[in-house]
């Protein structure tokens, strides 16, 4: 048997162990894309087009970024109510230190940024510290930093900023050559086999259980395909978009955070059980403290990308169901409502999926109320799935 063959039998052979134990990972959610792209390419064959597809890759940057710091107070077992107005508090401070007041942009992203740092701060001690539930800190947090946008505004509302400003490249500048795509695209398959790699061995030196180097490398091979797939895409239109790349680099080193960090162990600690956690050693009162920072940081920086899409910061900012998308792609994603599962990837394959929908329908001129029902059907279906797998994984001892 050759080692390619091995390597495919290796694979399915874990594949199928994961799904009997319940585990399902992010195979639903992969099959139900797919599902998604077959149907409305059916319908409109501008779907797949490279033009749509780089657009959608832009548009899934704002309110992923937010996802991903959903992605971390989910994992400990609770919910972030605030973060759409805390991005919209981020987008009018930058716009006010930038335009009205002539701050350099740079320094006013930072601060924006810093600005749902503080926020989390705040929610995550009176959650932490004080002991008032999340839902309770966070739903009075939605109304409050809304309040406080507001007042940032002002009586002018909006702000328009700067066209030609760092903000607003953010989601109109793209790397033309096509080597930044295919770069990019070469870049990752090589560093998943590396840290694969370096798995394995410590596994082996370890004595533990190990992948095979045939599996790892169709793994790797997968992974390929369908990276360098997306940068011919890309580089079909006007090549790899900046928002596109800095969403990818903030997924894959808060993943690094929580996988191969003692603080990601922590969090997932927390997240299998309070007590356990604390027994174990772990400051609990810190970590939900830090979660919670991390997650209005991430809206914040969210918030900016939102703002950079239409290059403006309103009363209307962080409203609508922007909150609703940025937990329904955390979670359709494969993050768990119970706590304790889920990586920052989850954000990327739920945006995608909400965003598909959400352009399939644009496309075929659907009214935005369907959107929303097929949105809440999916939210339903993987929250069901989550239930059902976690009761698996029960009767199997994995949970």
């Amino acid at each position: 048997m050759s080692r390619l063959a091995e390597g495919l039998k290796g694979y399915v052979g874990a594949l199928k162990r994961r799904l009997g134990s319940g585990e399902l990972g992010s195979v639903p959610v992969v099959l139900g894309l797919v599902l998604i792209w077959v149907i409305f390419q059916a319908l409109n064959s501008n779907f797949l087009s490279p033009r749509n597809l780089s657009n959608l890759s832009v548009d899934i940057v704002g309110t992923g970024l937010i996802a991903v710091g959903i992605v971390f107070v989910l994992l400990i077992g609770e919910l972030d109510l605030s973060v759409g107005s805390v991005s919209g508090l981020a987008a009018a401070v930058f716009a006010v230190l930038s335009v009205q007041h002539g701050m350099p942009e740079g320094l006013a992203v930072i601060l924006a940024a810093l600005s749902g740092t503080a926020v989390g701060l705040v929610q995550g001690f009176f959650f932490a510290r004080v002991g008032v539930p999340a839902f309770v800190v966070t739903l009075a947090g939605l109304l409050a930093w809304n309040g406080l946008m507001l007042y940032v505004l002002g009586s002018s509302g909006s702000i328009n900023i700067d066209d030609e400003g760092l903000v607003a490249k953010l989601t109109s500048y793209y790397f033309n050559d096509v080597a930044a795509a295919y770069g990019l695209a070469a870049l990752g398959a090589a560093v998943f086999f590396l840290i694969s790699y370096q798995d394995r061995r410590r596994r082996l030196a370890a004595g533990m259980p190990s992948r095979p180097l045939s599996e790892i490398g169709v793994r790797t091979g997968v992974l390929a395909v369908i990276a360098f797939a997306a940068a011919y895409v890309l580089n079909r239109f006007q090549g790899l978009p900046l928002a596109l790349l800095v969403f990818l680099a903030v997924i894959a080193g808060l993943d690094f955070l929580l996988r191969r960090t003692p603080y990601g162990r922590k969090v997932y600690a927390l997240g299998g059980g309070v007590e356990a956690a604390r027994r174990a050693g772990v400051n609990v009162v810190r970590v939900r403290i830090s979660v919670f920072m991390v997650s209005g940081t991430m809206a914040a920086i969210g918030g900016l990308f939102l703002a950079s899409r239409i290059t403006s910061a309103s009363q209307t900012s962080g409203s609508g169901i922007l909150l609703m998308n940025a937990i329904a792609a955390a979670v359709i994603g494969g993050t768990s409502l119970f706590g304790g599962h889920g990586t920052t990837w989850a954000a990327l394959l739920g945006m995608l999926v909400i965003q598909s929908i959400a352009s399939g329908m644009a496309l075929l001129g659907i009214q935005a109320a369907v959107q929303f029902m097929i949105t809440g059907g999916v939210l339903l279906a993987a929250v069901v799935i989550d239930s059902l797998s976690r009761r698996s994984q029960q009767a199997h001892g994995r949970a």
